[in-house]
């Protein structure tokens, strides 16, 4: 089998993670794209020191640090800012661009960087494939922040993010997040706790409990296209200073559909 080809049917097994490693769940020499797709389907991820010759490390750590759908939120500041926005916010319009400034994003407590280029050929790979993601915010046609994640039926794993202007990566974050909500998706994964994602209503989360959840929610798809109502949410904050909720859909109708591209000069 070509393991750089994904076969949903063929799912990888992995082992049981092991909680005295950290929730370590598998060693490999490579990152294949059907592993990849594998690991994400039994939630699992990797997450190793390249630069430091470490081998592919898997992990599952328990708990998770997961939003449940129905327990996101915004809190007023990022709402008032939003209002007043100065970035353009689109999707996957430069994934390279956004791994790359994760890549090189100093963070506090690290000496390196965990995103080699390993990881970075083997989720453009994937982006390429249909399930990473990016979101980008732009200023004067330069790039000032973003994310990248995977999706996998309603359920949204966020990898990393980074800022190069104020509230950039956060702002997307949240036009990403409440048009994935939307689009009926369920659970935002951020695998390990971090402040910045606990103030839109993160919890953790026993491993138990977030593998019965992804048992049902991988295979549960959206009920609209996510890209095309991303781009008519970034519309929709441009000309009215919020972000769409539901009875504006409701307004409009279910579709099921809003455009295929953004109308952003890029």
């Amino acid at each position: 089998m070509d393991y750089d080809t994904i076969d949903p049917k063929k799912i990888l097994l992995f082992n049981e993670p092991d909680d005295d490693y950290n929730g370590l769940a598998g060693i490999t020499k490579s990152i294949s794209q059907q592993r990849l797709y594998s690991a994400y389907m039994q939630g699992i991820f990797p997450w190793f020191c390249e630069d430091d010759g470490d081998p592919v490390l898997w992990y599952s750590p328990n708990p998770r640090f997961c939003i449940k759908i129905e327990d996101f939120h915004v809190p007023k500041s990022v709402r008032k800012f939003l209002k007043k926005s100065p970035y353009e916010y689109t999707m996957d319009k430069d994934f390279s661009a956004v791994i790359h400034g994760c890549r090189k994003m100093k963070r506090e407590g690290q000496n390196g960087t965990w995103i080699g280029k390993m990881m970075i050929d083997a989720y453009e790979k994937f982006h390429e494939n249909g399930f990473a993601h990016s979101v980008e915010a732009w200023h004067d046609g330069k790039l000032a922040g973003g994310l990248y994640g995977i999706l996998i039926g309603s359920v949204f794993c966020g990898e990393s993010m980074f800022t190069v202007e104020s509230d950039s990566a956060k702002s997307a974050f949240v036009v990403f997040a409440s048009t994935f909500a939307l689009c009926g998706g369920k659970l935002i994964d951020s695998q390990s706790y971090t402040d910045n994602i606990a103030r839109y209503g993160a919890q953790q989360m026993l491993r138990d409990e977030f593998l019965f959840h992804e048992k049902t929610l991988l295979s549960l798809p959206l009920v609209y296209d996510l890209k095309s109502l991303f781009c008519k949410n970034v519309e929709f904050l441009k000309t009215s200073g919020r972000l769409l909720d539901k009875s504006d859909l409701d307004e409009w109708g279910d579709s099921g559909t809003f455009g295929n591209s953004c109308s952003i000069p890029f």
